[in-house]
């Protein structure tokens, strides 16, 4: 039974007036004449309407139908309107990925405000390094992500978003502690804690290019706990700016005259909930207006 040919029956008959019906269905005459003579067909020759001169009125048959037909358009009507309403106040979950070391600061304020503004708005955050986070993105596990290097996969959108500044984390009796700043290549030799594989990576790059060079005792998911390990006295850890904060047992060193870049990575042609681009948009002006 087609949706439109009941409305047009329902509104023909409050109405008893083909012209007039037509009109208000926003439909031609002959068209609504020719929905109503197949819907009597349908229902077995059952005659809904007949002639009275030039106008028409529902036959008994057809007043029984119009009871029914209307209480059944109220209910798929109210039906819709519940249906809109659930998806207008459901949730939206923002799956959010991030390198270690971005999620303080800016990013956090942002997704608080942001959080804060849209009550419908849920955050899934997951914490990893660049590779994991894209791979995420590619599966359409993450919406977005916040990554510290780019990939040649055409699939990807990069946005570079702004630059991070880095430290050495050294133990407070370190011989390098009370240093102004440190040359890259005077502490590349030593234990270190990597917290982030392409913090690693592109730190060898910058150096000695060499891997073999690096004394990497221990790899760690966040740079808190790479931080946990330079206070326990395990080695050394090269941190974004972010991350830096008085903790004991540790000093934190800039590192001379070396920045990582930080990307937005989403997929090309996915689309996005209003509400998780608007968020993307706002969080990659913030970010770059902040740098």
């Amino acid at each position: 039974m087609n949706y439109n040919v009941l409305r047009y029956f329902s509104v023909l008959a409050q109405v008893e007036h083909y012209t007039v019906a037509a009109a208000r269905l926003g439909i031609s005459q002959p068209s609504l004449s020719s929905a109503i003579h197949n819907l009597e067909n349908e229902l077995g020759g059952v005659k809904l309407f007949e002639k009275t001169g030039r106008n028409i009125r529902l036959t008994d048959e057809g007043k029984f139908y119009q009871e029914k037909v209307d209480a059944a358009l109220k209910e798929l009507h109210s039906a819709s309107l519940m249906l809109r309403d659930s998806k207008l106040s459901a949730p939206v979950v923002i799956r959010m990925g991030v390198v270690s070391g971005t999620l303080e600061g800016l990013v956090a304020k942002e997704i608080a405000q942001y959080a804060r503004d849209n009550q419908r708005i849920r955050f899934h955050l997951t914490e990893s390094s660049a590779e994991s986070l894209m791979d995420l993105v590619r599966q359409e596990k993450l919406d977005m992500a916040i990554v510290d290097s780019t990939d040649r996969d055409r699939s990807l959108h990069f946005r570079k978003l702004n630059q991070r500044d880095f430290y050495v984390a050294l133990p407070e009796d370190h011989p390098l502690a009370d240093s102004e700043c440190i040359d890259p290549n005077s502490v590349v030799h030593e234990p270190q804690i990597v917290f982030n594989y392409n913090v690693a990576k592109s730190f060898k790059e910058w150096t000695t290019g060499a891997p073999a060079d690096e004394k990497v005792i221990c790899t760690v998911d966040t740079a808190q706990s790479a931080l946990d390990l330079v206070a326990a006295g395990v080695g050394i850890a090269f941190i974004p700016d972010k991350c830096v904060s008085s903790r004991p047992g540790i000093r934190f060193v800039p590192l001379k005259n070396w920045h990582q870049a930080l990307y937005m990575c989403i997929l090309y042609d996915k689309w996005l909930e209003p509400p998780v681009w608007d968020f993307v948009e706002i969080l990659v002006k913030s970010m770059r207006e902040g740098s």
